[in-house]
């Protein structure tokens, strides 16, 4: 937690810095989730497939004029998790049905963007913040065998354009860093997905 407050501490001085001579421009972010969990220890017959949820929630852009530096920040409702599939551990045979968390996610990231007339792409990356919603009870049909933990963080990678000045549409793939499950007692599970995107500034 250290690293994490750390981290904070310098983005947060790194973001005073840019928005003291940048725009500033709200808006509200959507869109759709394709998301799995990576498991530290990956057993026979254990390979969850991909769910499907959706984000959304408003959001903060700063652009340096000229240089197309910046950085964008958001709050968003977001659905992760993963299809198990009837995968088997030891003696226990989990269900087919699809397990989603939700989670309010708090990506912090870095942007470029190239000043073209009409269309401007861009590049993004970034850690994200995650605080689960979802309770326990989620998990009753697992019995003990996956926990969801109560927070986790990642790092974001993403790529778009922005057309006419407000509109954005966008790519980004998040690569968990932190465990945000416990399968048994030693293997942990990290969330792992792409996020496509549209949102207006305004």
């Amino acid at each position: 937690m250290k690293k994490v407050f750390s981290l904070l501490v310098v983005l947060l001085v790194t973001s005073y810095a840019f928005t003291a001579n940048a725009q500033l421009r709200f808006g509200l972010k959507g869109g759709v989730n394709i998301s799995t969990v990576h498991f530290s220890d990956v057993r026979e017959n254990w390979n969850p497939n991909n769910v499907t949820g959706f984000h959304i929630g408003p959001m903060i852009e700063a652009t340096v004029p000229l240089l197309g530096l910046g950085f964008d920040a958001a709050l968003l409702y977001t659905q992760k998790g993963m299809e198990p599939q009837g995968v088997e551990i030891g003696d226990t045979k989990i269900g087919d049905d699809a397990i989603k968390i939700d989670y309010i996610d708090v990506p912090i990231h870095l942007r470029w963007k190239i000043d073209l007339p009409l269309i401007k792409p861009y590049l993004a990356t970034g850690p994200y913040f995650g605080f689960r919603l979802s309770k326990d009870k989620v998990w009753s049909v697992l019995e003990d065998q996956i926990k969801a933990k109560t927070f986790g963080m990642g790092w974001d990678f993403g790529a778009g354009v922005e057309l006419f000045n407000h509109l954005q549409v966008g790519f980004n793939y998040g690569l968990g860093l932190t465990d945000n499950y416990k399968l048994g007692k030693k293997e942990g599970g990290k969330n792992r997905g792409w996020m496509i995107s549209a949102a207006i500034m305004f």
